[in-house]
């Protein structure tokens, strides 16, 4: 037994991308997100994480680079938790109730290559990246994230913070992207950071 090898046949890593996309095959038309008025299907989901998944890669997004956003329970960091993985990214959910200190901790710690900030936290967002440009620890390499907005689907704000809102990444993403296929379930997909802790963050990677 110890000489059987792993093939298609026997084996297939399980992942939550596996289980969107049988869920779009087999329950397509029926509803997956319900969020106020906005309503999705588990087809119209997995086609928004597909759009997402390609335009995450045009900033150049490869195996492990973490996406660090910072949103409540809303649409978008649902699917983000799909959208990441198909791009072979790392996804890195923020404690919206952190001070700037631990998100900019967190965001300088991950390395993260893109962070996206609910409308709600623009200001959270914004000082952090101020404490993690003026810290006198930082190494002079630093790279700040690449930021998107995310606007309220329905009933869009206006506001502006980053180059990007999160909507038109979707609408300008390629349907039929071929998604990242994860080989191994250890390849990680998701970095998680401690909240309330008496020192800075520690990470727990999934």
């Amino acid at each position: 037994m110890d000489q059987l090898p792993k093939c298609d046949a026997n084996y297939v890593p399980l992942t939550p991308i596996n289980f969107l996309k049988r869920a779009a095959k087999v329950y397509g038309n029926r509803l997956s997100v319900v969020h106020e008025r906005t309503h999705f299907t588990w087809q119209q989901t997995y086609e928004r994480c597909l759009r997402l998944a390609d335009s995450l890669r045009s900033f150049n997004i490869a195996k492990n680079d973490v996406v660090s956003v910072l949103a409540p329970n809303i649409p978008a960091l649902y699917e983000m938790h799909f959208a990441v993985p198909m791009a072979g990214g790392v996804i890195n959910a923020i404690n919206t109730r952190l001070n700037p200190n631990h998100v900019a901790t967190i965001l300088r710690h991950s390395e993260a290559k893109v962070f996206f900030v609910d409308y709600q936290f623009v200001q959270l967002a914004r000082q952090a990246l101020q404490i993690m440009m003026t810290s006198e620890s930082i190494s002079s390499k630093l790279v700040l994230p690449s930021v998107v907005l995310i606007d309220d689907i329905e009933s869009p704000t206006g506001a502006i913070f980053g180059e990007w809102e999160y909507e038109q990444l979707v609408r300008k993403g390629n349907p039929g992207y071929i998604p990242y296929e994860v080989q191994d379930e250890w390849d990680p997909i998701a970095l998680n950071y401690t909240s309330g802790t008496t020192s800075e963050p520690k990470r727990s990677c999934l």
